[in-house]
């Protein structure tokens, strides 16, 4: 199962919200995103999710920086550069927070967040 994740960046710092109680991964780390839908594009659930997430709007998507397979579930999560229009706020999420790259490793992220923030790390190395 395809779930996008969007790399949103503003002023050097990445967007990372806090899983709720209560989902798998609850209290991890982690971009902002979700499942696909059956039949709907990566562009599609990107603006939705990121809509109903955070109250914002997808201005662009870019192409698929790194897919990685989320240890012990069915899911393969599409880490993709994104820009929004508005402030986000965690509708969905305990929290949210915006991480300079260097500050990321100390955030507790969920598995397949973290195998993508150690490439980013590794590429700027």
């Amino acid at each position: 199962m395809r779930v996008v994740a969007a790399v949103i960046e503003r002023g050097g710092r990445l967007l990372l919200c806090r899983r709720p109680e209560g989902k798998r991964h609850a209290g991890l780390w982690e971009f902002p995103g979700g499942k696909l839908l059956p039949g709907e594009s990566v562009l599609a659930a990107a603006r939705r999710e990121l809509g109903e997430e955070l109250g914002v709007e997808l201005s662009s998507l870019g192409g698929c920086l790194l897919a990685v397979a989320d240890p012990g579930s069915p899911y393969v999560v599409e880490f993709h550069r994104a820009e929004i229009a508005g402030e986000p706020a965690a509708l969905e999420h305990s929290a949210l927070a915006w991480a300079a790259p260097n500050e990321l490793a100390g955030y507790d992220l969920a598995p397949s967040d973290r195998a993508f923030v150690q490439q980013i790390l590794a590429a700027r190395a």
